[in-house]
């Protein structure tokens, strides 16, 4: 067993040019981390979702796949190293956080993922480099396997909450199965308070989808719940949030670039 500490402004078109000229301009390292996650996705209210979005950007929600109807994403973050570009370590060297990103559309056309939310362990990681996380009131991780004549059972369970009564909760036990490792990819994120910061994450990772209403691969998951909602978050999580997909990312190699 294994318990952790990690216990709108402007027009559409001005941002529109703000970041096609970010696209162009070379990249810098800022940091680079390895990461443990557990990424679930949801379909929300879309009205009390917009609010939360900058001017000019839109949510783009798939069609198809495993990420079918899913327009908020709330990602459980252990983050187990983290460098400067030079190798140093960054503050104590790791962190625990969950935020909430959305799959979205800049105004220039170009997929990227939106930061509106999140709750952070480390009181110097609030407001965060999206000008977006609470400090943590509370804050937990624990981990449990289990194997014997059957497969390797694992439990999570993540709790955060902040001082104005947000909550993002999950506790689940599953089966462990094969995870596939993706190709490196790059994505850019947003702030959804301050859409001119723009993070670019190079990232490989591990992943185990455990189950998906969309693409039903054989449900491994034993046992899970989830509490979200109070304060800022209230809207979001009205009681009609529902779960579409649960990704256990075994881990994640991250290069954190900006322009």
């Amino acid at each position: 067993m294994f318990t952790g500490r990690y216990s709108r402004s402007g027009t559409a078109l001005a941002v529109a040019a703000l970041l096609i000229a970010g696209h162009a301009q070379a990249q810098t390292l800022v940091e680079s981390s390895l990461e443990a996650r557990f990424q679930l996705d949801l379909a929300v209210p879309q009205a009390a979702l917009m609010r939360m979005m900058p001017a000019g950007f839109t949510t783009n929600v798939a069609t198809q796949g495993a990420a079918k109807d899913a327009n908020l994403r709330v990602i459980f973050i252990e983050r187990l190293t983290i460098n400067d570009a030079e190798g140093r370590s960054v503050g104590d060297g790791s962190n625990l956080l969950v935020y909430l990103t959305v799959p979205s559309t800049d105004p220039s056309g170009q997929n990227a993922q939106v930061v509106i939310g999140g709750i952070t362990e480390d009181p110097a990681d609030a407001p965060g480099p999206f000008g977006v996380y609470l400090p943590a009131t509370t804050h937990s991780l624990h981990r449990e396997t289990a194997s014997g004549s059957g497969p390797i059972v694992e439990t999570q369970d993540w709790v955060f909450t902040a001082a104005g009564g947000e909550r993002l909760e999950m506790h689940i036990t599953f089966e462990r199965g094969v995870a596939n490792r993706g190709a490196p990819r790059e994505t850019r994120f947003y702030s959804g308070k301050n859409p001119g910061t723009v993070e670019i994450s190079r990232q490989q990772q591990v992943l185990d989808i455990l189950r998906n209403v969309t693409t039903n691969p054989r449900d491994r998951v034993r046992s899970f719940s989830f509490t979200a909602g109070g304060g800022s978050y209230a809207a979001l999580f009205d009681g009609t949030e529902r779960v579409l997909s649960w990704d256990n990312i075994v881990w994640m190699n991250r290069d954190v670039m900006r322009p």
